[in-house]
């Protein structure tokens, strides 16, 4: 078991997560006393479900339809009759 400070552990959390997923246990310390600890999650236990895999699915969104106007004012009048 290894053991990190908060200070340390605010300056740069990616080290320590990295270890802990590799399967370390970390003690954190504030002013020399333990607490908290942090432990690797048992691999049968599932908090999110998988990414989905495969592309974007934008493709089956409708086609926005573009309209312009000459004039801002006749852009304005027409966002207000909505």
């Amino acid at each position: 078991m290894k053991t990190i400070t908060v200070a340390q552990l605010r300056q740069n959390p990616t080290d320590m997560f990295a270890e802990v997923e590799a399967g370390e246990t970390y003690t954190v310390t504030r002013h020399n006393r333990a607490i908290a600890q942090v432990v690797p999650r048992p691999h049968s236990v599932q908090l999110l479900p998988p990414k989905r895999r495969g592309g974007s699915r934008l493709a089956d969104l409708p086609r926005h339809e573009l309209r312009t106007a000459a004039t801002i004012e006749e852009l304005l009048a027409d966002e207000r009759d909505r």
